[in-house]
């Protein structure tokens, strides 16, 4: 039993990272939870085992509308209390040499996938319940190395979060975003295995560490919690002081 008994959240992305961290926080508080993943299975039944009952398993990839509609049609008349838009991508994309098949692969992962999700899941989302959206604070400073479509697909998440909480207020439903800085995960690992890149990052850094997935899910709990029942339409920085 816990603060969330009786509430059941979907995660996209829920198998590694941010979001696996975000099923085990939010499992422990009691929720039960509707894990998505895209390819790989075996870490979401990794994530599934360690979570233990209460946990159920679907698969989608976000860049495609149909297996989305797919995924929302094999949940039935679920209810839901929350809804957390973590599945995405990162990676290069250098002007002057971006394809058009990368720049669709991040826009329709990082931007229509979170809004063709959370427009398939109003259905099912109780009034009063939560949209919490992960975004990054790339989406709020400018960003070198050929990351610009990457920060302006998280931009325009915190533009959705704002625009969400306005539209879904009469619901009473809470809209939020949460904007990670630098954190290890899967995705971030191949950047910080060089340790001279570590050590770069963890200078720049006023409390001199890199995030952890557990942190950024901390604030994500928190904003499913009911001690965030008067908070909606913000982006919230998880950074540790990077971005201000």
């Amino acid at each position: 039993m816990g603060p969330l008994s009786g509430k059941t959240a979907l995660v996209t992305g829920g198998s590694r990272g941010i979001g696996r961290a975000i099923c085990r926080q939010l499992a422990e508080q009691g929720a039960e939870i509707v894990l998505h993943y895209n390819r790989n299975r075996a870490a979401a039944e990794e994530t599934a085992a360690a979570i233990g009952a209460g946990v159920k398993l679907v698969q989608a990839d976000m860049s495609s509308i149909g297996e989305i509609e797919s995924m929302f049609a094999g949940l039935g008349d679920l209810p839901l209390d929350f809804v957390i838009n973590n599945a995405g991508v990162w990676g290069n994309t250098p002007m002057g040499s971006t394809s058009i098949a990368a720049f669709e692969a991040m826009v329709n992962t990082n931007l229509r996938g979170p809004f063709w999700v959370t427009q398939c899941a109003l259905r099912l989302l109780k009034d009063g319940g939560r949209i919490v959206n992960v975004s990054s604070v790339a989406g709020r400073i400018g960003v070198a190395g050929g990351r610009s479509l990457y920060g302006a697909t998280k931009a325009a998440i915190d533009s959705l979060t704002r625009s969400w909480a306005l539209e879904l207020a009469s619901r009473k439903i809470l809209v939020n975003s949460v904007a990670p800085g630098y954190t290890i995960t899967d995705m971030t690992d191949e950047f910080f295995k060089d340790p001279a890149m570590l050590e770069s990052a963890i200078k720049r850094q006023p409390m001199g560490k890199i995030g952890t997935p557990e942190e950024v899910a901390d604030l994500v709990v928190f904003l499913c919690s009911e001690g965030s029942r008067f908070i909606t339409g913000q982006s919230i920085n998880v950074s540790g002081g990077s971005v201000i």
